[in-house]
């Protein structure tokens, strides 16, 4: 809230209590939502280096996000139903799985507690009643509103100046609305009479609005106050800014102790990945061309969180290359011998150092410099090296534990495709290319693109 970074004094000594948005299940994540979702594991995974419990709740939206952020356009669920046709578990439950398997590829940590929206309208109901009680709604062609001007601070966290924010000048104006930046708590069939999710309530048949349930959630499994709340920095103007609203004009207490919010990551255009604007990459999209999907985790590690991340298939590539030298480092140590017990004095440092950068905003990028220097330091054994890499990895989450050598029979009419995709490569033919990939990979084998050459694996 304040712009600035400040020292984290948990409300529960020693636990943390932290929420974040999750997504919305009406299409495949891309990579642009997992690279929010690998801060906030960095988040977790740092806070329990910390020595700190860590309580990590996150939502599943499964019905009541409409096309854009506000209360305009179609349900996102009712337009995948329509898109694939489907009922809107089906729809929910395929790409919810779909989700959870990126997560899984990526090596970030299933939350503690992951709660479904349409699994909690009884809380959602509940909350809107207590507003109701507190004077801060008016229901208005069927539909309820919650009233802004009962906020007396609303706009905070996204310093919004609504005294020249013009009715109608960022957002369309809804007639049944008694200001431009009302926004709805229930919808009832007057305004989607087609709506298959619907349940009873006080206010007439119809759904929620997409706002009150992350409150909803948040408040059942974290209390009235808690921690830390992230997301994405595309949540500040409107849906942190009307969660925060909802839930302190309900409480009467302050919400949330620590907001952070991950930047975007834009195109080599600088352009925002989008799934509105079609053609956006998946974790899918990597692993396919012969890439370890964890370059992708160890790419974003180069970027400070809050910093908008460009992407670009060559930094792919040197992600994975970097990658491929870190493991085949990690490997020679450990046919060395087994990880130190015991720390030198420098090794000590370097291992203070690491955990100093990711306990000052998570800065990643330094403490990837901490790595490396790790791993060019001559006066450090391999046993201590191995050691630190190990422990660093309780943050990275690269899987360094899991790297070994493998070696895979490859037959020789694959090795041959292999030598002619590297000349294809190298005479810059990549139709050609890309088809002997294909081929490759129908044979039950994948390639890894280096600098100067390719390796060949099994799936």
């Amino acid at each position: 809230m304040s712009r600035s970074v400040e020292v984290l004094h948990p409300l529960e000594p020693g636990h943390i209590k932290l929420y974040c948005c999750g997504p919305t299940v009406y299409h495949y994540a891309h990579i642009g939502n997992l690279r929010s979702y690998l801060f906030e594991d960095l988040l977790v995974r740092t806070l329990k280096k910390a020595s700190l419990k860590v309580t990590h709740v996150m939502n599943i939206t499964d019905v009541g996000h409409l096309a854009g952020d506000g209360d305009a356009g179609d349900d996102k669920m009712a337009i995948a139903m329509k898109r694939e046709k489907k009922r809107s578990f089906e729809v929910a439950e395929f790409y919810t799985n779909a989700f959870f398997d990126d997560c899984t590829t990526l090596n970030i940590c299933r939350p503690d507690v992951v709660c479904k929206a349409t699994d909690h309208i009884k809380e959602m109901i509940e909350l809107i009643k207590r507003l109701e009680a507190n004077g801060c709604t008016y229901v208005n062609g069927g539909n309820v509103y919650f009233d802004i001007s009962k906020a007396k601070d609303y706009g905070k966290l996204a310093k919004l100046d609504l005294a020249k924010l013009e009715a109608g000048a960022r957002i369309a104006v809804d007639p049944l609305k008694k200001h431009a930046h009302d926004f709805a708590l229930w919808f009832t069939n007057s305004k989607f009479e087609s709506q298959e999710l619907q349940w009873e309530s006080p206010w007439g048949t119809g759904y929620p609005g997409w706002h009150i349930e992350c409150s909803a959630m948040a408040i059942k499994y974290l209390g009235e106050e808690f921690d830390i709340h992230c997301g994405g920095v595309d949540h500040i103007p409107v849906h942190h800014t009307n969660e925060i609203a909802q839930s302190e004009c309900a409480t009467k207490k302050p919400w949330v102790k620590v907001w952070m919010h991950g930047g975007f990551l834009v195109n080599e255009n600088k352009e925002k990945m989008a799934k509105s604007a079609g053609g956006f990459t998946r974790m899918i999209d990597i692993s396919e061309k012969g890439v370890d999907p964890v370059a992708f985790r160890l790419l974003c590690l180069g970027t400070h969180y809050r910093t908008q991340m460009s992407y670009s298939w060559d930094a792919v590539l040197g992600a994975a290359q970097s990658l491929e030298r870190l493991k085949n480092v990690v490997i020679s140590w450990k046919a060395l011998g087994t990880p130190a017990r015991n720390l030198s004095p420098t090794g000590a440092q370097a291992n203070k150092a690491f955990s100093e950068c990711f306990f000052n905003d998570l800065n990643a990028p330094q403490a990837m410099a901490v790595l490396w220097g790790v791993v060019s330091e001559k006066s450090l054994e391999s046993n201590e090296k191995l050691a630190l890499l190990l422990a660093f990895d309780d943050i990275l989450g690269l899987g360094v534990s899991s790297w070994t050598e493998q070696k895979d029979e490859i037959p020789a009419e694959v090795l041959e495709l292999a030598e002619k995709r590297i000349a294809a490569r190298a005479s810059k033919n990549w139709a050609e290319s890309d088809r002997l990939r294909d081929e490759i990979t129908k044979r039950g084998f994948v390639v890894q693109d280096g600098a100067q050459n390719a390796k060949v694996k099994k799936a």
